[in-house]
């Protein structure tokens, strides 16, 4: 499973989102706006015209921002994502 997040260093929410998948021992591969701004165009294409950070992907797929991944999260549905993909690649912090 490839995951990417689209973050900002000074957004909380995007240490939240970041927190959530570490918990879960998930890598991810991390785009810092504030580091290539340019980045933020091909963010906002990919998430479907969404500016604000986080942005989620998974497989190249747009999964949600940060209040949502806790959604997911909150009601089994993350899990449920991950558990049917068993390749899901995983690392120990």
């Amino acid at each position: 499973m490839k995951i990417e997040i689209y973050t900002k260093s000074t957004c909380p929410y995007c240490y939240r989102a970041k927190d959530l998948l570490a918990k879960k021992k998930l890598k991810f591969t991390e785009y810092d706006l504030l580091d290539d701004p340019e980045l933020r165009t091909e963010m906002i294409e990919r998430a479907n015209g969404l500016s604000t950070v986080p942005q989620i992907f998974i497989n190249d797929k747009y999964l949600s921002d940060c209040d949502g991944l806790y959604t997911l999260e909150q009601n089994g549905t993350l899990d449920s994502i991950i558990e049917k993909n068993t390749w899901v690649q995983k690392v120990s912090f």
